[in-house]
């Protein structure tokens, strides 16, 4: 290949790729949109296991309508799939199993991508984050385009599966995965979770283990229970789409919750949005309950960042509906507390810094006084010795016979 033709394919090469980047632009109404979306599929990423790769792919009209082609990265394809053509699995966050084919040469996903993409009503600017869970195996994340504040939620419980375990009769369990699913009317997001357990770590922030004191069973509530006719804990009852959920809870936290509520004089949950998973609903409610303990528990010496962590999780519950503004309003006022410890300290230190500045400048200021004084004594006696002849002596001592 000459140097021209070799000029001649980049050239062509960069004009293509700035068309795909205008398309892919014109996907989002604006940077924030975009921003906002992308980072959501770098969180989910990022919490993904290490121990298999994964990807981010955003859907593109081709991608979704028409011929429904899905092409992979190369790099990607080149390192981690097979090595011939061959029928994978595309398993969603509800583990339904989609089987579509990989074309080796064509670099993508082709027959049975058509079924999965509306099966999930994939839209333009929606993001499928693609973990590799085994060698033919897709598990398939999907970030909507048009999400809301439940992505959040979602995302910050499924932080807690990668440092959080429970005991339950001696054994280990992991939190499992929480995802992104979809409402029956398919439009509106939604979150989904298999066997979550609701806990926190112990060793962090003075969470609490739910325990293993736990009743068996989940039961239909026989009516509606306003709070006002709960006079006690024996009349307590965590109720959840008409259903008690109280066995998700050690009664230590069933107890904690009931004086939370007591306090607010109504159920914390009771405005949460419907068809949330009961499951993802005690998870919420054990967080919620970790962070009111971890604010009883702050000293001045507890991290800033700590505060800003738990803001964070409470603002995407109180997007769900919790009733958490009580939390904030109190994690607000530790917060400007904190700033005015710490800026009491930071003055204390500059005061100190300023008085140990000032003792050295007080101890030059004397030494140069000492001095000065020095030198007026000595000017005096060279006054007193009729020091302004001192340069007519020195020319008659100088000019003198030998």
């Amino acid at each position: 290949m000459t140097v021209n033709q070799i000029v001649s394919y980049e050239k062509e090469k960069a004009q293509c790729n700035k068309r795909k980047r205008a398309k892919y632009d014109e996907v989002y109404e604006n940077g924030e949109t975009k921003l906002a979306v992308m980072e959501r599929a770098l969180d989910i990423q990022a919490n993904l296991s290490s121990e298999f790769p994964s990807m981010i792919k955003h859907m593109l009209p081709s991608h979704v309508t028409g011929g429904f082609w899905l092409g992979l990265p190369k790099h990607f394809c080149l390192n981690h799939l097979p090595k011939e053509d061959r029928m994978m699995v595309l398993e969603d966050e509800e583990g339904k199993e989609f089987q579509v084919k990989y074309l080796v040469e064509k670099i993508g996903l082709s027959g049975g991508w058509r079924a999965f993409s509306i099966a999930h009503k994939l839209l333009e600017g929606d993001v499928c984050v693609f973990h590799l869970v085994r060698p033919s195996k897709f598990k398939v994340y999907i970030v909507r385009k048009k999400c809301s504040e439940e992505v959040d939620v979602a995302l910050g419980l499924l932080k807690l599966e990668s440092s959080t375990q429970l005991v339950d009769n001696g054994k280990e369990l992991k939190i499992c995965e929480i995802s992104v699913g979809k409402t029956e009317d398919r439009n509106d997001p939604i979150l989904y979770s298999s066997n979550l357990e609701p806990t926190v770590d112990q060793s962090k922030n003075n969470r609490v283990d739910l325990g293993s004191e736990v009743s068996d069973g989940i039961r239909l509530s026989e009516s509606i229970v306003d709070f006002r006719e709960v006079k006690s804990f024996e009349d307590f009852n965590i109720l959840v789409n008409g259903l008690v959920i109280d066995f998700e809870f050690s009664k230590y936290l069933q107890m904690k919750y009931y004086e939370l509520c007591c306090n607010q004089n109504s159920f914390l949950h009771e405005n949460l949005l419907e068809g949330l998973n009961c499951k993802l609903v005690a998870g919420v409610i054990a967080e919620t309950i970790n962070i009111a303990d971890a604010i009883r528990a702050a000293k001045l010496t507890t991290p800033h960042d700590s505060f800003l962590t738990w803001d964070k999780t409470l603002r995407s519950f109180e997007g769900l509906g919790m009733k958490v503004g009580f939390l904030r309003a109190r994690l607000d006022k530790l917060m400007n507390l904190l700033t005015k410890s710490r800026r009491y300290k930071e003055a204390k230190l500059e005061q100190a810094n300023s008085n140990e500045e000032k003792l050295k400048l007080e101890a030059k200021l004397a030494e140069v006084t000492h001095t000065l004084t020095k030198l007026d004594r000595e000017i005096r006696l060279f006054k007193q010795e009729n020091a302004d002849d001192l340069e007519a002596l020195f020319r008659e001592v100088a000019n003198g016979p030998w």
